[in-house]
C-alpha cells in the first residue's frame, strides 16, 4: 500500500500541477531523457517487427487454408477473387494491429489475466458455468448496452446478428469452403458440401431452399435497420454529435448500410427486373465489401475483435470476487472493486510510469474530491 494522497503535502499530490521526484533521485532524473529517447526509437521498431511478422503469418496460414480447403482449387469460384483477396489484406491488419494492441501494457496485463483465468482449473471446478454465462452475456447479447439505453441494445443487436450471419456465410463461399451443387441433372435438388463433403440436401423451392440461398438478404434485413437508427442518432442526438469523427462514426454505418441495400437491390434486379442494372449493381456491392473488409483493422469496426478479451477481464473479476473481500475506498470506505482487479491496475499505472498507482485505491469521487481539495489550496490561492 503506499502512502494515501491526504498524507502528502498538497504540493506532490497528482492533479495540483506539481511535478514530483523520479525513483531513483536527481541523477536518474538527468539520464532519464536519453533512456527514454533510446526506449522511443527501439521500442517501434520492435513492435512493428512483430507485428508485421504476425500479420505475414496469419495471412500466409489464410492464403493455405483457402487453397487446401477449396481442395487445391477445385471448387474456388474465380469470381470472388477480389473478396479473397480483401480478407487476406484483413487478415493481416487485424493481425498487426492487435500485435500492436497487446504490446501495450494495459493489453497485455487483460490478456494474460483473463486468458489465466480462462484456463484455471480451479475456476473451472468453482464456476463450470461462468465462461458460457459471460460469453452470452458479454458477446452474444451484450446486456451492458441496455443499461445506457433499450432502443441502442436493440439496434446493436441487430446488427450485430445480421453481421455475424454474414460473415457465417459470405467467407466460407468466398474462400470455396462451401459449395452448393445439383443434386440431380433436371431436378430441384441442392446439395451443400463443406470441403467437398455433403452436409446436406435440399429441396431448392422448399422452405429451407429458400432461406439458403437469402441468408445474405435476410442478414441485410437484420443491419437495416439497427445501422439507419445509430446513422439518426448521429445527427440528431446533441451528446453523439459532440466528440463523433465522420471517417471513424460515420463511415462504419454508411458502408454496413450500402453493403446491404445493395445486395438488396441485387436480389431485386435478378427477380424482379430480369438482371437490368445486375452487373454494375454487383460491381458497386463489391467494392463496397472490399472497403469495409480492408477498413475493419484500423477503424472503429476493430472493438470487434478487442471484445473477447472483456469476457476473460470479467471472469477474472468473477472469480477474484468468490475468493477475496471487496477492497473498499481509503478514504470514504464504499466498496471499488475486488483486491486482485485494484492491484492489476495499480501495476498496470507503474507499469506505464505514470507515478501515481496510489490513486487506484480511492473511489472516483474520493478521487475528484481530492483534486478539487488541491486545486483549490494550491492553484487557485495564487489569484486571491
Amino acid at each position: 500500500m503506499t502512502e494515501p494522497p491526504e498524507a502528502l503535502s498538497t504540493a506532490e499530490q497528482p492533479g495540483a500541477g506539481a511535478r514530483t521526484e523520479p525513483p531513483g533521485g536527481p541523477g536518474r532524473r538527468r539520464r532519464g531523457p536519453v533512456v527514454l529517447a533510446r526506449a522511443v526509437e527501439a521500442l517501434p521498431r520492435s513492435v512493428n517487427g512483430r507485428a508485421v511478422l504476425a500479420g505475414t503469418a496469419v495471412s500466409a496460414l489464410l492464403v493455405l487454408a483457402i487453397v487446401f480447403g477449396s481442395r487445391l482449387l477445385r471448387d474456388y469460384d474465380s469470381a470472388l477473387l477480389p473478396y479473397a483477396v480483401a480478407s487476406v489484406f484483413l487478415a493481416f491488419g487485424v493481425a498487426y494491429r492487435y500485435t500492436v494492441w497487446v504490446s501495450a501494457p494495459g493489453a497485455r496485463r487483460l490478456l494474460a489475466r483473463g486468458w489465466g483465468s480462462f484456463f484455471s482449473a480451479d475456476n473451472f471446478r468453482q464456476a463450470p458455468t461462468a465462461v458460457p454465462r459471460m460469453i452470452a452475456t458479454y458477446l452474444g447479447f451484450q446486456k451492458f448496452l441496455g443499461a445506457r439505453s433499450h432502443a441502442r441494445w436493440a439496434a446493436h443487436q441487430l446488427i450485430f446478428w445480421g453481421c455475424v450471419l454474414a460473415a457465417l456465410i459470405t467467407f466460407p463461399l468466398t474462400w470455396g469452403w462451401f459449395t452448393f451443387t445439383s443434386g440431380t441433372g433436371s431436378g430441384p435438388g441442392y446439395e451443400m458440401r463443406i470441403w467437398g463433403v455433403k452436409i446436406l440436401g435440399f429441396d431448392a423451392l422448399s422452405f429451407v431452399g429458400w432461406v439458403m440461398f437469402h441468408g445474405l438478404d435476410l442478414a441485410a434485413v437484420l443491419v437495416i435497420p439497427g445501422a439507419a437508427y445509430f446513422l439518426w442518432r448521429r445527427m440528431k442526438d446533441r451528446g453523439a454529435m459532440t466528440g463523433q469523427r465522420f471517417a471513424y462514426d460515420m463511415v462504419p454505418l454508411l458502408a454496413l448500410i450500402i453493403i446491404s441495400v445493395t445486395g438488396l437491390l441485387l436480389t431485386f434486379s435478378s427477380l424482379f427486373l430480369h438482371g437490368g442494372g445486375y452487373e454494375f449493381l454487383a460491381i458497386l456491392h463489391m467494392a463496397s465489401v472490399v472497403f469495409t473488409l480492408v477498413y475493419i483493422p484500423f477503424g472503429k469496426f476493430f472493438h470487434i475483435v478487442q471484445r473477447p478479451a472483456a469476457v476473460g477481464m470479467q471472469l477474472f473479476k468473477y472469480t477474484a470476487r468468490r475468493d477475496d473481500e471487496i477492497f473498499t475506498c481509503r478514504r470514504c470506505h464504499e466498496p471499488i472493486d475486488t483486491g486482485p482487479y485494484v492491484e492489476n491496475l495499480r501495476g498496470t499505472m507503474r507499469d506505464l510510469d505514470l507515478g501515481f498507482d496510489g490513486w487506484a485505491e480511492y473511489c472516483p469521487r474520493c478521487k475528484r474530491v481530492l483534486r478539487g481539495n488541491a486545486y483549490l489550496s494550491q492553484v487557485k490561492k495564487g489569484f486571491q
